[in-house]
């Protein structure tokens, strides 16, 4: 099951982590984690090389978990903060569709 947590203080999401694989289907065909994947790539990009956040991310490919954490403040907070929205909404109807292999918490 692939563990998705977004990290928050106050209303503000601050980052996320993303680890484990979903176990939906043999690797390279896994539609579950390919989405997954998709929608963390497409999220870090968009916050350090669109908005420019400087966000720092932390890769550990032993424990297939990727970490993005936001600095305390950004230009571009609100671009940001809706992006990071738009993830968790898409991860949250992801899970709704697979419930056995994705999880998302807010912590």
């Amino acid at each position: 099951m692939t563990r998705c947590e977004f990290f928050t203080e106050d209303e503000r999401i601050t980052g996320f982590s993303v680890s484990g694989h979903s176990g939906y289907a043999e690797s390279g065909s896994d539609i579950v984690c390919a989405a997954i994947s998709a929608v963390v790539s497409m999220t870090e990009a968009t916050i350090n090389d669109i908005c420019g956040a400087k966000a720092k991310v932390r890769v550990k490919d032993e424990d297939a978990r990727i970490t993005l954490t936001l600095p305390v403040s950004c230009d571009e907070e609100e671009t940001v903060q809706a992006v990071l929205a738009g993830m968790m909404l898409y991860l949250c109807s992801l899970r709704d569709e697979y419930p056995d292999y994705i999880e998302v918490l807010e912590v």
